[in-house]
């Protein structure tokens, strides 16, 4: 999948755009943090933030950024591929503000009936106690509720679009699956999967069950260790393929299958 960052746009626009990385987040603490989900199947758009073009043939499942930026507002609009500007958005435009230290994700991706629509949620980068690790699985698909499985057990239930549940638990290695609510038949999965101590992993399940092609996606948030002088790490998005032959993160759904009942966690949901 092509991801371009048009650093230089994004400064001229922003003051201050670059993926950022341990370091950053030490050296400039003002600074928020924003990535960008493209959830939408068959539609390759470009993203612009504040009128300036950020990123460009932007595909579906890729996870891009995390830029880097002042705390502020600002409007993000998701237009058909090399759309000459901002002013016939696909998507949008977005008002979002994000607040010096905030790490957010922005999602462009389908609404329960299957509409382009746009989602903002604030990513938890509360540190994890030692020997655990954390998950949050947020909904983003054209699907009715789902339950998350393991061993054919629900552990999450009844998950809606645009909800996510957050639960904290031990890191390990487990098969996950992922069916409609108050079923045991997979629609994602099952698959073994693996998520390290001390990191923050953030499942998105998107896509459209009607056109049969759901799919997950993963953003990590590396460095959460409860440790003395531990900070928050770096990111990423990581996608495989399912059985049919959709994205599925490999750090997808351990936590959910290894902790107790899930909590739903703070959404901010944008308005298109």
């Amino acid at each position: 999948m092509q991801r371009s960052l048009y650093a230089i746009g994004a400064v001229a626009a922003l003051g201050a755009a670059s993926i950022a990385a341990p370091a950053a987040a030490a050296e400039a603490p003002a600074d928020a943090s924003l990535s960008v989900l493209h959830g939408v199947p068959d539609l390759t758009v470009d993203v612009y933030v504040n009128g300036a073009l950020t990123l460009d043939d932007f595909t579906p499942g890729t996870l891009a950024g995390p830029l880097a930026l002042p705390a502020g507002d600002y409007q993000l609009a998701i237009t058909a591929s090399d759309a000459a500007d901002a002013s016939a958005p696909v998507i949008g435009p977005v008002d979002v503000t994000l607040e010096a230290g905030g790490n957010y994700t922005a999602t462009a991706n389908l609404d329960a009936e299957g509409q382009p629509t746009a989602n903002f949620y604030t990513n938890d980068t509360s540190t994890i106690e030692a020997g655990k690790t954390r998950l949050t699985v947020r909904h983003v698909a054209a699907a009715p509720a789902v339950d998350v499985l393991a061993g054919g057990t629900p552990i999450v239930e009844n998950l809606s679009n645009p909800d996510e549940a957050s639960l904290t638990t031990d890191p390990g290695m487990v098969s996950a699956a992922v069916a409609a609510t108050g079923t045991t038949d997979p629609v994602i999965g099952p698959a073994d999967l693996n998520l390290p101590e001390g990191t923050s992993t953030i499942v998105y399940a998107w896509g459209s069950l009607e056109a049969g092609n759901l799919a997950l996606a993963t953003q990590s948030i590396e460095g959460l260790h409860s440790a003395p002088g531990a900070v928050p790490g770096g990111q990423s998005g990581l996608a495989a393929q399912n059985d049919n032959g959709a994205a599925v993160g490999l750090g997808a759904f351990l936590l959910v299958l290894l902790g107790g009942a899930a909590a739903v966690a703070r959404r901010r949901t944008a308005r298109v």
